[in-house]
């Protein structure tokens, strides 16, 4: 019983931040995000080819995609259009990320951004089919 109250409050205690927390909210007024700067570490070269996807609509709002091609290789996905929601913001540096890792559109969904990853695999695909990648 001595140390019944004192996990108590200290349980307490912890939660507190957590029932506190709010996750930051984006604005946009036309109800879309910026969109995000891609990790390409240079400007794309004069070769490349530049091919956009088309606007996928999702539950949470528009997806779309471009893609820069330098000879085969996709050197950087940028966004368009995305849903204005925190997950989205979160998610989309690494949608990229492992886009230019893997080369292809055969990513990982990323967790808590479903809707957010499937629209722009869908787009990214139609991207690179029009390509002929």
């Amino acid at each position: 019983m001595k140390r019944a109250l004192p996990v108590l409050v200290l349980t307490v205690a912890g939660l507190v931040p957590v029932w506190r927390y709010a996750p930051s909210q984006q604005s946009a007024s036309s109800g879309e995000a910026a969109a995000a700067p891609t990790p390409a570490a240079s400007a794309p070269a004069a070769s490349s080819d530049v091919v956009a996807g088309p606007v996928v609509p999702t539950e949470k709002g528009d997806v779309q995609v471009e893609v820069t091609f330098e000879g085969e290789r996709i050197a950087a996905v940028r966004m368009l259009r995305q849903p204005a929601h925190p997950q989205t913001a979160n998610a989309v540096p690494r949608l990229i990320e492992d886009t230019l890792r893997v080369q292809s559109a055969d990513i990982d969904t990323v967790s808590g951004a479903t809707i957010t990853s499937d629209g722009y695999r869908q787009s990214l695909q139609a991207a690179l089919d029009a390509r002929g990648a």
